[in-house]
């Protein structure tokens, strides 16, 4: 058997073992998916029994995974509640986060260049690793759900455009005019979104629904490519194209096939949920430099620093401009989910690797302590909210009820 394919039985064995270890531990704590395959994925890894080796279809598979994450992030905003006063307070929050980030990063870096990509490392928030453990549990039903998905948006959302900005090498003035002509043809995009589709339009997704034409399935990764073609044509990121193309197609789906909306997503979800995603998981603790974290000194200091910032930069922000009408657990439970970190993380650090402004130990400290975060702060934030939520099956109705709610926690 070739590398590439032993590796990727590997990594299939991970994704299967995954949810049967977080159903069991489950029982106690709900732990979510994504540290079982990270976790695994360090133990085959070079770092520990050396069994599986990333190389470059690996890495194409591990990107397609990243890709799909931000898209469902994307697509489960939903403009009815994302909006008013709550998005304002999460831009704001995201923008004071960034002034904090940058600063810290700069005294821990020891230069601008280091410190930018520490900096917008740790303003943003995990929204596609959150939202499923919210769903399950039922707390992305009501008032609190849609502020989470505010904030969690906004933190998904705005590391991408300062990546866009600060990461990409050039001017500031020229990602700057790029941006604005990407948001143009997206909002384009979303103008076309809203038109009402002809008839035949419908009667394809229904007559296809089922058979193996799947022309809804279809349409929808081919909205993805033209917007991930688009934002690669502009030199910008494809998380970017990714993020719009899940905003896109919700509008979609929704004025299109209102009906069969939640079986295409469930659909697209088994796509990603069911092996792109687990992919990029495994592969990051596959590719998570152990040896330099473990090697003493001021990496393993980092981690538990980075941990602590990813509550003082992102989390402080958001407990002083959540919405009023929050309690104090509300809020707390809100700093926790917000400073949840890992996806984007795992892709500022690695350009930061590239680009030589990252040493290997502080990349591994970030994602260290983003691992930490995903493994923690959800946790703690359920035990602060306990009881204000009933979980999809005690619930009737509403979107914790979707048989894809399930595919990243149990």
């Amino acid at each position: 058997m070739s590398h590439s394919g032993s590796t990727l039985v590997l990594i299939m064995v991970i994704a299967v073992l995954a949810p049967l270890l977080a159903y069991w531990v489950g029982r106690r704590a709900p732990v979510p998916l994504a540290v079982f395959e990270i976790l695994l994925g360090i133990v085959i890894g070079p770092g520990v029994l050396d069994w599986a080796h990333s190389d470059e279809l690996i890495d194409g598979l591990s990107e397609l995974g990243l890709t799909m994450l931000i898209f469902l992030a994307g697509y489960e905003i939903e403009f009815g509640k994302v909006r008013g006063d709550t998005l304002r307070r999460s831009v704001w929050a995201w923008l004071v986060a960034l002034a904090l980030g940058l600063a810290a990063g700069v005294l821990l870096g020891g230069g601008y260049s280091t410190g930018v990509f520490i900096g917008v490392a740790l303003t943003s928030t995990a929204l596609g690793t959150v939202l499923p453990v919210l769903r399950d549990s039922g707390g992305l039903r009501g008032r609190f759900g849609s502020v989470v998905m505010a904030f969690g948006a906004v933190g998904e959302f705005g590391p991408i455009i300062a990546m866009a900005l600060l990461l990409s090498g050039r001017t500031a003035a020229r990602s700057a005019v790029l941006l604005a002509v990407f948001a143009a043809l997206t909002a384009a995009a979303v103008h076309w979104a809203l038109r009402p589709r002809p008839p035949w339009f419908a009667a394809v997704i229904a007559k296809t629904l089922h058979t193996s034409g799947q022309f809804a399935v279809r349409f929808v990764f081919l909205l993805l490519a033209l917007m991930l073609g688009a934002s690669t044509a502009l030199g910008l990121d494809v998380l970017l194209g990714a993020f719009a193309a899940g905003l896109i197609t919700r509008l979609v789906l929704t004025g299109a096939a209102p009906e069969a909306g939640p079986e295409i997503l469930e659909k697209v979800e088994g796509v990603g949920f069911g092996f792109l995603v687990p992919v990029f998981f495994v592969v990051t603790g596959l590719e998570f430099d152990l040896d330099s974290l473990l090697s003493g000194g001021r990496a393993l200091l980092l981690l538990p620093v980075f941990l602590l910032l990813f509550l003082v930069v992102r989390g402080g922000p958001m407990w002083f401009l959540a919405p009023r009408d929050l309690d104090r657990k509300d809020r707390g439970a809100l700093v926790l989910y917000g400073s949840t970190a890992l996806p984007l993380v795992v892709a500022i650090t690695t350009i930061g690797l590239d680009d030589e402004a990252l040493s290997a130990g502080e990349a591994a400290a970030l994602v260290g302590a983003a691992m930490v975060s995903v493994l923690v702060f959800p946790l703690l934030a359920l035990k602060v909210r306990r009881g204000r939520d009933r979980t999809p099956e005690e619930g009737e109705g509403g979107e914790g009820e979707r048989a894809g709610g399930a595919s990243e926690t149990w």
